[in-house]
């Protein structure tokens, strides 16, 4: 009886294991979630920048950044994702010169001088060329052997007016660039 009982057992088990497996249940996948990543996240002289100080000075919302270091250079770019312009460089080079050399060599012609702003700076703009709108520049020479130029590259169809405007908002968002944290 107990052989009996065995095999009946046995052939339950086989049966069972040849049973149709259920078939598995889609699950939609997740939503992709979007992050609020900084502009420092991305390194080099993206760390003096912040996407918020800057569209609070300039009045346009960039959200991603792309830094860059060659030799004694720190470079930042930064864009609205999908849109290649506008965009905002920073560059920051440690340099020697002094203010003299810096007003004599680095200040370009017709650049209206900018006070508050390191030993000394500048602003200017440029026409629209080469597929793009008029440049805001602002550069200066920092208190701590830097360096610095923000500029800002207009979308095609930006007037110059507007870039001239900016070129002011710039020297607002310089004057918080801290290039000694580099």
């Amino acid at each position: 009886m107990r052989g009996r009982i065995v095999v009946a057992g046995l052939a339950g088990l086989l049966v069972s294991g040849c049973a149709a497996e259920a078939e598995p249940v889609a699950v939609p996948p997740p939503a992709p979630v979007a992050l609020d990543v900084s502009a420092a996240s991305s390194g080099g002289a993206c760390r003096l920048l912040d996407f918020a100080v800057i569209e609070q000075l300039v009045k346009v919302r960039f959200d991603v950044a792309a830094a860059s270091e060659r030799g004694d250079t720190h470079t930042c770019v930064v864009r609205a994702e999908r849109a290649a312009l506008p965009e905002l460089m920073l560059s920051v080079s440690e340099t020697t010169i002094d203010k003299a050399t810096f007003g004599a060599d680095v200040v370009p012609d017709r650049a209206a001088k900018v006070t508050g702003l390191g030993q000394q700076a500048y602003r200017r703009t440029t026409a629209a060329a080469g597929g793009h709108g008029p440049v805001a520049e602002v550069g200066w020479l920092a208190t701590d052997g830097r360096l610095a130029t923000l500029a800002w590259t207009g979308a095609r169809d930006a007037e110059r007016a507007a870039a001239e405007k900016l070129a002011t908002d710039l020297v607002a968002l310089a004057k918080k660039v801290d290039t000694r944290a580099l």
